[in-house]
């Protein structure tokens, strides 16, 4: 290249750079995913609106094969990207729905598609039918998995069982509809013909399966012990993936395919941190700068200026097939499964998302001369519109609403019996852990059935990859905690408790905590100070709740209650209804049971009967004496200096009691 043709080149990069970024920010704005708007970018450029007076100002010819080489390679890293996300552990309990609504997201739409393509042939002069009608009923197949899974989590969706299964239906759709396409691909390349090559895909597959796959498995052992992604890992994935495509392309199918198994065969148990790191890495280079040149090279071949009353009709006929055939499927598979129409609905519009990944394939059709140019820019609407569509569409037929009702519906089929005595425990991450678990179990301990529901809430962390699904880093966390909660279940289990663990992220955790109490109702609330939500939970109508001010001591002589300073008056009564120092003392009863320790009240002068009645039922020692050095010391209500601070339950809407465990942070130190 000519120093010019550098220049032009390194103008053309940041002209697409910044366009893309602009127009993703906008389509975010706007309720869409980002993708849109960066699809759009490449449309903008081309001939639709300006004809080729900006093209050509920007990306003059004799750069547009160094642009195209790049789209290539930015191409291959998405493949990889999506391969690598395809997790068929999500399928695991929903293999059933998940693979009849993908068989049915992917027949119909086929069968429709090529039943369009016998049309399309006669209007744009196809001669080799069959590869054509292949090609167009797979390319109606297909879903976005990172689309759908953008959209899960934007609409807080992961946490209900439709986010769950659809998860798991893009899984096995994207097998399913890649495969095909490899197959469909490699016809077409042969003009119409089955290449010998493609024969050699059988040993490459299990080559790949077989052979590459278990020494990927070494890279994990790799980052551990260097303790991060070294540039000498990375380096070995790349040059395995490029490999991996040059192989694909030697045997007569798309590089895509290679990537794509290639990302398909990298480790998944245990190497939650190796794929983050690795997306966070693709992200820099992929992200922002190759996959917007793949967009524009893509929106340079789309010129709706010349479409006419039978292009429309064509337009009209394609949409109807993409959405009528993909949705009905999809609606079908889950309605066979008794899948609750709402729920089903949601699916369908969810595996209706094609995105990015529709745009991968009808760029390969352009590039083997399956689709021509004027075919190719109607497709290309089509995917643009079955995308936009999915957010509005949803918002009609799942709404918040529902997707909250579903949510605690989930959440309550996670917790045990409804007759058990049921303690939840708000667990931060961090040294507070144990402690507070323990304590919960003290308090569950004397029952029968009793249980300890353990569980984290999580916010959606804030810087997310954008490439993918975005899921990597969350999916991380959601690991560690899970992984966290069950080594915290285990002694509680050996107390004799059921104990089990959720684990939710939620765009505002402090509404998730309230939303969760109140779909659990517990018995026992036990949280952290520093937990997101404590002042809602102090401020809101419902059970009790016990705050933990300064840190317990290790083991215990006695458990002092002061009863005597409630909220409401003397005698501690709560002015709401409740009794701050009755639920002391019964709290403090359970915790002195279960150490084996003796029960002192203190009720800081005469108490009232209710009171004198509990302290006799409890058979706790009335005496005023100061903190022992080694007891654990509770309060009634705000107001006194102790381990936990307990405040009664509150009216009118509570009809169980919440305890509440909360550790202040030290002075001076940092904020969790």
């Amino acid at each position: 290249m000519t120093a010019h043709a550098v220049g032009q080149l390194l103008l053309g990069l940041a002209a697409i750079m910044l366009l893309a970024r602009l127009l993703g920010a906008i389509a975010r704005k706007l309720g869409q995913p980002a993708v849109i708007g960066e699809i759009l970018a490449g449309v903008l450029i081309g001939p639709s609106l300006f004809g080729t007076t900006v093209s050509d100002l920007l990306f003059p010819m004799d750069i547009r094969s160094a642009l195209a080489g790049l789209a290539n390679v930015g191409l291959v890293l998405f493949m990889f990207i999506v391969g690598y996300e395809v997790d068929l552990a999500a399928v695991r309990g929903r293999r059933r729905a998940a693979v009849s609504v993908s068989i049915g997201s992917v027949v119909l739409p086929l069968g429709m598609g090529i039943l369009l393509a016998l049309w399309l042939a006669g209007h744009h002069g196809v001669t080799d039918v069959a590869p054509f009608a292949l090609f167009i009923g797979a390319a109606m197949s297909v879903t976005a998995f990172p689309v759908l899974a953008r959209i899960l989590t934007d609409r807080d969706m992961l946490r209900t069982e439709v986010g769950g299964l659809a998860l798991a239906s893009g899984a096995v759709d994207d097998i399913l509809a890649w495969t095909l396409l490899a197959g469909v691909v490699a016809f077409g390349a042969g003009g119409g013909d089955v290449p010998w090559q493609i024969l050699l895909a059988v040993p490459y597959a299990l080559v790949m399966f077989l052979v590459v796959r278990p020494l990927l498995r070494r890279l994990l052992t790799a980052r551990d012990r260097a303790g991060r992604l070294t540039p000498d890992i990375l380096g070995i994935m790349l040059a395995g993936l490029l490999l991996s495509c040059w192989a694909t392309e030697a045997i007569g199918v798309h590089a895509i395919f290679g990537a794509f198994v290639f990302g398909a065969v990298m480790p998944r148990a245990g190497g939650e941190q190796l794929r983050h790191e690795t997306l966070e890495r693709l992200e820099q280079v992929s992200v922002l700068l190759l996959l917007p040149v793949f967009f524009v090279i893509a929106g340079l071949r789309v010129d709706l200026s010349t479409v006419g009353a039978s292009g429309l009709t064509d337009l009209a006929l394609i949409l109807a097939v993409a959405i009528t055939g993909k949705f009905a499927g999809a609606y079908l598979g889950a309605r066979l499964n008794r899948i609750a129409p709402r729920r089903a609905g949601a699916l369908a519009t969810l595996m209706n998302t094609r995105g990015l990944t529709e745009i991968v394939i009808l760029t390969v059709g352009l590039q083997l001369g399956i689709l021509d140019e004027s075919l190719f820019s109607l497709m290309v609407v089509m995917a643009l519109v079955t995308t936009a569509m999915a957010g509005p569409l949803l918002a009609v037929i799942y709404p918040k609403s529902a997707v909250e009702r579903d949510a605690a519906e989930l959440q309550r089929a996670a917790l045990g019996g409804a007759g058990a005595y049921r303690v939840l425990a708000l667990v931060p991450a961090g040294a507070a852990a144990a402690p507070l678990v323990s304590l919960a179990t003290d308090i569950a301990a004397r029952r029968d059935p009793a249980e300890v529901v353990l569980s984290r809430v999580l916010p959606y962390t804030q810087a997310r990859v954008e490439v993918g699904t975005g899921l990597s880093g969350d999916l991380l966390a959601m690991t560690s905690s899970m992984a966290e909660l069950a080594d915290l279940a285990a002694p509680v289990r050996q107390r004799g408790p059921a104990a089990p663990v959720l684990a939710r992220f939620s765009a505002d955790p402090a509404a998730e905590i309230l939303t969760q109490v109140g779909t659990a109702e517990p018995d026992v609330l036990v949280v952290d100070a520093g937990q997101a939500g404590y002042q809602a939970l102090l401020d809101a109508a419902g059970p009790t709740l016990v705050t933990v001010v300064t840190e317990p001591p290790q083991s215990w002589s006695a458990v002092l209650v002061r009863a005597g300073g409630g909220s409401g008056g003397s005698g501690g009564f709560s002015g709401s209804g409740g009794s701050d120092g009755e639920a002391a003392l019964r709290v403090g009863a359970e915790l002195a049971a279960a150490h084996g320790v003796e029960l002192i009240a203190d009720t800081g002068g005469k108490p009232s009967r209710r009171i004198a009645a509990v302290i006799e039922e409890l058979g706790a020692r009335t005496a005023p004496m100061p903190d022992p050095a080694s007891a654990l010391v509770i309060t009634a209500g705000d107001t006194g200096t102790a381990h936990l601070r307990v405040q009664g339950r509150r009216e009118p809407t509570a009809k169980r009691r919440i305890t509440s465990t909360t550790t202040p942070t030290p002075a001076g130190a940092p904020q969790r």
